[in-house]
This record gives structure tokens, C-alpha cells and sequence, in this order.
């Protein structure tokens, strides 16, 4: 549980939980007597926090965490099955797709920070978000297989992209258990930190984000994302159209300004 934030917006007996701590939009998964297992309504609510942190023009990062000892259990599949049996993944209206497999996703950078289990989607939530801190008592398992499914919310994508074909190969293939130094290892997280620091973590990375252009950091975001979808080539030419854009802003010209006068950029997302 992060600090005293400015506000709340979603309660502590949801299934989501919504605070603001300046720029930084922190969404806690908030079922720790199911160890976050995530049901439908769990889906839902953490949908509609991904399109909150998008549309809030004071938002500018968004952190991931979790109440309880456990980042999540997984998918509750008795909840859920009939869901992915009718068609797959449903998000209310007006929500966006955490795990971004059917649009582009949210457009401002999320930083997970995990904590015990960290089962199927939460490893599939960690590889569609932008930077992952782990406790070092984090545990990850990719377990579909020993169910008679496979992976369906992007690992079977993203795990290859992020950790190489041998390290997604060996994890996904086989179902275990491994720990925080392993998903170090394979790039999975980016860093470990003691149990009980991961969201402190989180939020240290997330303010230094947020205290960037947000202009330029969701540029950034656009154009590695093509990169990653559509390959070098198309992300090669939308460089020129992006930096044109941003160079009229308001943002740009205060970077400029700000290393004229060799200080810190304070930057408005104009």
C-alpha cells in the first residue's frame, strides 16, 4: 500500500483501487483474501482504471500494484471461463484493454510492481506494461499448460519479445516456478528490490517519468510501439511527422529554454 495520497478515487473496498499521488495515477489490485485472483468485475474495474489514467490530463504515469501479499493468483477461471468461452476478453465501455492485444492501449507509461505470486496474467499484465519492479519474495509461474489451455493474454507474444525464445520457451513450455532473480535474469523485471519497497520503487521511477515531457514520453511510447508491431521500417517513418509535431509545443520550447539555462525542464503537456 503506497503513502498518503493527494486523493482518492476509487475506494478501498474496490475491486480496484484508484489514488493520485501528483502526476502518478497508482492502481491497486485490491482482492488479497482471493490473492487477487482476478474475476470478471476484477477485469472490468482494472479496465476502467487503464482508461482513467489515459484520459486524465494531470496523469501523466501510471503504477500497478497490489494490495496483500500476493500480486495475483491469476485468473479466476470458474468466473471467467465462460467469458473466454463466448468470444475471449470483454471490457466495459469506455474502459481500454490492460493487456493491450486488441488496440494500442493505454497511451501513458504503467510501471508494475509485484510482490509474491505473480501467476499467468500477472505476467502477461508485467510484459504489456513499460517497467517492472519486483520484491525480491516475488514468484512468477506461466501455469496455463497444467490447466489444458495456453497463454491467451499475450505471453505467448510479449515473453519472447521481452526475455528470448530459449528463456519464454523453457518458462512457458515447462509451467514453473521461478523467482524474482530469474525474471531479473531474462529481462522479465528490471529490477529487484527488498520485499515491502516494490511499490516505493515503482513510484520513485514513475515521478521521474512523470516530470519528463509528457508530450515526448507519449511520443516515445507511439513510436516504439510501432516499432514493436509494425517493424523498423513504418516506426522509421513516422519519426520525422512526430518530432515535427512536438517541436511547436509549448513542452519543447521549454526544454529548450531549460538546458539554455541549464535547470530542470518544467514541462505543462503542451
Amino acid at each position: 500500500m503506497p503513502g498518503k495520497p493527494q486523493n482518492v478515487l476509487m475506494p478501498d473496498e474496490s475491486n480496484v483501487t484508484i489514488e493520485r499521488d501528483g502526476h502518478v495515477l497508482l492502481m491497486g489490485l485490491n482482492r488479497p483474501e482471493k490473492r487477487n485472483a482476478f474475476n470478471r468485475a476484477m477485469l472490468a474495474d482494472l479496465s476502467l482504471a487503464y482508461a482513467e489514467l489515459d484520459r486524465d490530463p494531470e496523469a501523466r504515469c501510471g503504477v500497478l500494484f497490489a494490495h496483500g501479499d500476493h500480486f495475483t493468483g491469476g485468473l479466476d477461471l470458474v468466473d471467467v471461463a465462460p467469458m473466454l468461452a463466448e468470444g475471449g476478453w470483454s471490457w466495459p465501455e469506455g474502459g481500454i484493454d490492460p493487456i493491450s492485444l486488441g488496440s494500442g492501449g493505454v497511451s501513458k507509461p504503467v510501471v508494475m510492481a509485484i510482490q509474491g505470486r505473480c501467476l499467468t496474467i500477472g505476467i502477461e499484465l508485467a510484459l504489456a506494461s513499460d517497467v517492472r519492479v519486483a520484491a525480491s519474495d516475488a514468484r512468477f509461474a506461466q501455469i496455463e499448460i497444467k490447466r489444458g489451455i495456453l497463454p491467451f493474454g499475450g505471453a505467448t507474444i510479449r515473453f519472447i519479445r521481452d526475455c528470448g525464445w530459449g528463456n519464454a520457451m523453457l518458462h512457458l513450455l515447462t509451467a514453473d516456478e521461478f523467482d524474482a532473480a530469474e525474471a531479473l535474469r531474462i529481462g522479465l523485471v528490471q529490477r529487484v528490490v527488498e520485499p515491502g519497497k516494490q511499490v516505493e520503487a515503482a513510484l520513485e521511477i514513475a515521478h521521474v517519468i512523470a516530470a519528463q515531457s509528457p508530450l515526448g514520453v507519449q511520443g516515445t511510447l507511439r513510436n516504439a510501439r510501432v516499432a514493436w508491431r509494425e517493424g523498423e521500417a513504418a516506426a522509421a517513418q513516422q519519426l520525422v511527422p512526430e518530432i515535427q509535431a512536438l517541436m511547436g509545443s509549448e513542452d519543447a520550447a521549454e526544454g529548450i529554454q531549460a538546458f539554455i539555462e541549464r535547470r530542470d525542464g518544467v514541462f505543462s503537456g503542451r
